[in-house]
């Protein structure tokens, strides 16, 4: 909490704004906030009013063994799947279509006789738990699903996994082992105290806590397990597995497994959605961080004939809860530069748990969404983390200003920019950028953007690596990189002769380069991977694009004046052309060639989200390969969107642009794969 705001002050703040919510929530039914951020605000106000006895009106009222040497591998008898996911209402019922129209499939089952099973997603570590003759005889990871770690003795220490069953079965048993929120809690408390880093959530702390090597570590934090499947069960004296989900989560319950007794059966996707709002409003109730719900084929019969694909069950599906909001404070504005110079300004944030990780920063981008924001250093914001996982600031809550926060200005001097400091604004946008060209910054953000994977691509030379050889008064261009010599590096902090090797192995290996990966990697403003693409497959040549007029790069599709003008400008600077003369003595330039010609000719494609099979880079050079553009952005001219989980405001600007959205396996039917 800020000094100047008083705990007194800061409940009265927060009693008249959580009123003020709670009108516009229950008898206007119009609220301003999420109910996760109004949540957030709630729970703070608890807290405050908890340690403060003499406040009376409280709003919140109404409302082990010896240590190991080392894990050893382990072959899982049946192999390990993950979960799909939705985040939908939408995409549950299309799951739901899409499982029943493979049913219909089955001349020998009825589509209408099947029901599901829900059960909490509880956010742990997967375990696979085995035993013989009723004994507990190996514990392992997930692993790869083909193969996890041996972690048996660490598991024996949770009191929730039964030692001996009360049967002699053999069974294979898969669980989460868990955290409790008082014990990730209390964990983290002590490690402070230790000067140790804390874990981001219960479940890292979880699965750090089961990769100890000592397992009296792992015996102290108190971990907690739920069995959730019977993966494999003998045959003999009859013990045969149960044919519903729901039978047996009964059965292992029998045997002497603890399950969470949080499950239900369900007939259709109604009841499902009644299952997962409940629980939804629920969740915080729990001991065990829960982040959705599983919903599987309850009927063995019918799990069988869904069967999998190659990294999931088409049975089960895993109905995620929305993007969390949290409510936090602005501590600091600072300014970041990038590698063209441009300064984004950041907020530092007081640390907050949001969508299962801790966030310290969150970009504010520019000056225009500051004054949009109305963003100020000691406001209490909403901050959600969505879509591609980026924590954002969506408001600002200025009822709860103390009235000594001022509104955020440019400097007219930043360090960091090198000369004497001075900054501009860019024409025309809404970003301020550093006049000097060549601060340390700067230039460390030019050398890590050139070595990245989609530029030049040297393997080993990351972010930290750069600034210490610059420290070291190695590297300040790019061809400086390609001079570096065994001797160079022999008295740098943290190279031994095999990293030297390796680090020069790798600046080898990267000396053949394409024509698009080397204009990505100069840096030249305005100039991405798609652009760069673009002109090297109009031009082939670098000479052809260091001599075109702003003309000529303009009557390439997707290239305005705006880039048109900065390409002619970087290549008419003497400065870039030295450096430029002095990489290609090292540097062998790849000419390219024209745009394949396929079935995404002509169309412009943009790839969001967690797809369930492919990465991002990959379905966006499928897109490529298919003789279409991939872009970053949802426009007008964009021709569809590949849409995974947590697609977020890409999607939602697609759908109301009238945009097409489709799934992934949609987007391989169309490219013929």
């Amino acid at each position: 909490m800020p000094e100047q705001d008083t705990a007194r002050e800061r409940i009265k703040k927060l009693q008249k704004l959580i009123r003020y919510h709670q009108s516009r929530y229950h008898e206007k039914d119009d609220p301003e906030i999420s109910d996760e951020a109004y949540d957030a605000l709630v729970r703070e106000l608890r807290a405050l009013e908890h340690a403060d006895p003499t406040v009376k009106d409280r709003v919140t009222e109404r409302v082990g063994g010896a240590p190991l040497q080392h894990f050893t591998k382990v072959q899982h008898e049946v192999r390990q799947w993950s979960f799909d996911n939705v985040f939908s209402e939408e995409e549950l019922h299309a799951w739901d279509a899409r499982v029943r129209r493979m049913v219909e499939r089955e001349s020998s089952l009825d589509p209408a006789a099947f029901t599901y099973c829900l059960e909490h997603k509880i956010d742990g570590l997967k375990v696979v738990l085995t035993y013989k003759q009723g004994v507990f005889v190996l514990g392992a990871t997930r692993g790869n699903g083909e193969v996890g770690e041996d972690i048996t003795q660490n598991l024996r220490t949770i009191r929730s996994i039964p030692l001996t069953l009360t049967r002699p079965v053999d069974i294979i048993v898969t669980g989460e082992a868990w955290l409790s929120k008082g014990e990730f809690a209390r964990i983290n408390a002590e490690r402070e105290k230790d000067g140790e880093p804390l874990f981001a959530n219960p479940r890292n702390a979880a699965a750090g806590s089961l990769r100890q090597l000592d397992p009296r570590i792992a015996s102290s934090r108190k971990l907690d397990c739920f069995a959730y499947d019977v993966e494999k069960m003998s045959a003999a004296d009859g013990n045969t597995a149960p044919d519903t989900q729901v039978a047996e989560l009964e059965l292992m319950k029998e045997l002497g497994f603890t399950i969470n007794p949080a499950y239900a059966q369900a007939q259709g996707v109604s009841e499902i959605v009644h299952f997962y709002q409940t629980w939804l409003e629920k969740r915080d109730d729990n001991n065990y961080e829960m982040d959705g719900v599983v919903i599987k084929v309850n009927e063995r019969p019918y799990q069988n004939a869904l069967g999998h694909t190659a990294n999931a069950p088409r049975y089960a599906i895993a109905y995620k809860f929305p993007a969390e909001q949290v409510t936090t404070r602005i501590e600091d504005i600072i300014l970041q530069v990038g590698r063209t110079g441009v300064l984004t300004p950041v907020a530092v944030l007081t640390p907050v748990r949001v969508a299962g990780s801790t966030v310290h920063r969150a970009t504010l981008h520019n000056e225009d969404q500051i004054r949009r924001l109305d963003a100020r250093v000691g406001d209490t914001v909403i901050l959600q983390k969505a879509g591609d996982v980026i924590p954002e600031i969506v408001q600002v809550l200025p009822e709860l200003r103390t009235g000594k926060g001022k509104r955020y200005r440019f400097p007219k001097k930043v360090p960091a920019c090198g000369g004497d400091g001075s900054v501009e604004r860019v024409p025309g946008e809404a970003a301020w950028r550093c006049v000097s060209k060549d601060s340390f910054e700067q230039t460390a953000r030019k050398l890590e953007h050139f070595v990245s994977k989609k530029a030049v691509n040297i393997d080993g030379l990351g972010p930290q690596i750069v600034e210490l050889l610059m420290e070291q008064e190695l590297v300040a261009s790019y061809s400086d990189i390609y001079e570096l010599k065994v001797d160079d590096l022999k008295n740098v902090e943290g190279f031994k002769e095999k990293a030297i090797e390796n680090l020069l192995s790798s600046i080898r290996t990267s000396t053949k380069v394409p024509l698009a990966r080397l204009l990505f990697g100069l840096s030249i403003d305005q100039v991405g991977e798609e652009t760069a693409r673009d002109i090297a497959a109009h031009f082939s040549t670098l000479d052809a694009v260091r001599t075109a007029s702003k003309e000529e790069l303009e009557a390439i599709d997707g290239v305005g004046g705006v880039v048109a003008s900065s390409v002619v400008e970087w290549f008419a600077d003497e400065g870039n052309m030295h450096e430029l003369e002095r990489l290609l003595a090292y540097v062998h330039i790849e000419e390219s060639t024209t745009r394949r010609e396929g079935p995404l000719t002509g169309k412009t494609v943009v790839v969001t989200g967690t797809l369930p099979t492919l990465s991002r880079d990959d379905a966006e050079e499928l897109v490529r390969t298919a003789g279409g553009k991939a872009s970053s952005s949802v426009s007008k001219n964009t021709s569809f969107v590949v849409a995974g989980a947590r697609a977020g405001s890409k999607q939602t600007k697609a759908s109301q642009l009238g945009v097409e959205v489709v799934d992934e396996a949609e987007f391989l039917r169309r490219i013929g794969r």
